[in-house]
Order: structure tokens, then C-alpha cells, then sequence
């Protein structure tokens, strides 16, 4: 089965080394599922491990209340599916708010080829001396006018206001 995979480089680094770049699969974790705040925790997510270790205390008091069990299990199992289907993108954006770049989204059944594919890119790349620069100069559009062009939004987007 196909998934996603986040590389990840350091503040101010330039160039990608295996030992430096990291790799987080974007997707559901089982293991934050099962164990909440255990897993926050051995992912140096302090703050929500603290949050996700009061909300299912307060879970577990709220269950052993008569006529109130129903809403402490749920609460109980909201933070266990917020933090399986969230926990990937919170360790991502933490991990951004530092100042990691994310540096490649890679589609691929296994982190080993998901690997494969960023550093073979990245040597590629590296060893190569006549890298092209993309003209990036903006042309018009001809046979049409500015602002009829077709896009996903409701308004199209000409470079203009």
C-alpha cells in the first residue's frame, strides 16, 4: 500500500545528508492510537503529551461517575483518534516551527524506496554540472486575454488586482 513520506532538512542546511534529513510518514500511527501520550512523549511532543495525559484522566474520572461513563469513554477515544490520525502532522509542524524545511513530499510503498528515490535525486542533482536554470520570467498568454483564464478557484488569477 502506498503512502506518503516528508523529508525533512535542517535549519539552514543546504544540501540533504542521510544523517541530518529526516523521514516521517504522513499518516495514521498505531502505535499513537494505543498509546496517546505515551507516543507524544517519545516524540519530544511535550506540550500535547501533557494535554492528551489530562484529557484522558479526566476520561477516566468522568467514566467512573454514574450517568456519565458514555461521555468520558468519548473523550477517551477523541484523543486516541486525534492523536492516530494527527500525530504524523503534528511532529511535522513542530519540527517546521524549528525551522526544518520540508524539502520533498514522496509517494512510495516503503520508507527504504521512498529513500531510494530522495537521494538518488539528490545525488543526481549534486553531480551534475550543467544544471539548467528555469526561465521563470513571466510570458503573456497569447490568442487570450488577461483574467479569462480557466482555474480551479472561483476567479481566475492574471498577476494583477
Amino acid at each position: 500500500m502506498t503512502s506518503s513520506y516528508i523529508f525533512l532538512t535542517p535549519p539552514g542546511s543546504t544540501s540533504a545528508a542521510v544523517n541530518e534529513t529526516r523521514t516521517i510518514r504522513d499518516g495514521f500511527t498505531l502505535l499513537g492510537f494505543l498509546f496517546p501520550w505515551l507516543w507524544l512523549l517519545a516524540h519530544r511532543l511535550w506540550l500535547p503529551a501533557a494535554a492528551a495525559f489530562l484529557l484522558q484522566g479526566l476520561g477516566g474520572a468522568l467514566m467512573e461517575e454514574p450517568g456519565l461513563g458514555l461521555a468520558g469513554a468519548a473523550i477517551m477515544l477523541g484523543v486516541n483518534v486525534l492523536v492516530g490520525l494527527e500525530g504524523q502532522n503534528l511532529r511535522i509542524r513542530t519540527l517546521a516551527a524549528k525551522g526544518w524545511n520540508e524539502d520533498a513530499l514522496i509517494a512510495a510503498d516503503t520508507i527504504g524506496i521512498a529513500e531510494q528515490v530522495y537521494f538518488s535525486d539528490r545525488e543526481a542533482t549534486a553531480n551534475s554540472d550543467d544544471a539548467v536554470t528555469p526561465d521563470w520570467d513571466n510570458k503573456t498568454r497569447p490568442n487570450r486575454p488577461p483574467g479569462h483564464a480557466t482555474s480551479l478557484g472561483l476567479f481566475g488569477f492574471d498577476g494583477g488586482r
